[in-house]
């Protein structure tokens, strides 16, 4: 339908603030601009950056990702509308045998990645290789890659590579 839902953070690294540089509040407003609405079909992956004002004028480039991930929790179990048994039914019946029914609906999911620094294409690229390694399920952990990626030098603007 029509109605909106709300973002939620569901993971973050690093799990708590660092002295010098605080979790953005609110952040999860940013990352939809658009509303978090479900979708009857899986949309591509969007890539945009937000730039957030602290109270300091300090400036947090918000690189965002944003795919569309196949939501089947959002099925009633158990409940049968009257003139739908039959399909029921058949949805139960293929639970039971193993299959798994097509997703109808698919939600919203978003990679941000909060920075200082004004580097679009590489922080894209960096969200790039954790969708890929998300959606892919390949055997490296998140937190793993994330600190590898945290541990990288960035050469100062202008200066030699």
């Amino acid at each position: 339908g029509p109605t909106e839902g709300l973002g939620k953070i569901i993971q973050r690294f690093p799990q708590k603030d660092w002295e010098d540089t605080p979790f953005p509040q609110g952040i999860e407003l940013f990352c939809q601009p658009g509303g978090w609405q479900l979708s009857k079909e899986r949309k591509q992956p969007t890539f945009f950056v937000v730039v957030l004002t602290d109270i300091d004028s300090e400036r947090h480039y918000c690189s965002c990702l944003t795919f569309y991930e196949a939501e089947i929790n959002l099925q009633v179990r158990g409940e049968v509308e009257v003139g739908h048994e039959e399909e029921f039914l058949h949805r139960k019946g293929e639970e039971e045998s193993g299959l798994i029914p097509p997703a109808e609906v698919f939600a919203p999911k978003s990679l941000v990645l909060v920075s200082r620094l004004d580097y679009p294409e590489i922080f894209r690229a960096c969200l790039g290789l954790i969708y890929t390694v998300y959606v892919d399920s390949l055997n490296v952990s998140l937190e793993t890659l994330i600190a590898n990626l945290c541990s990288c030098l960035v050469p100062a603007s202008g200066g030699s590579q």
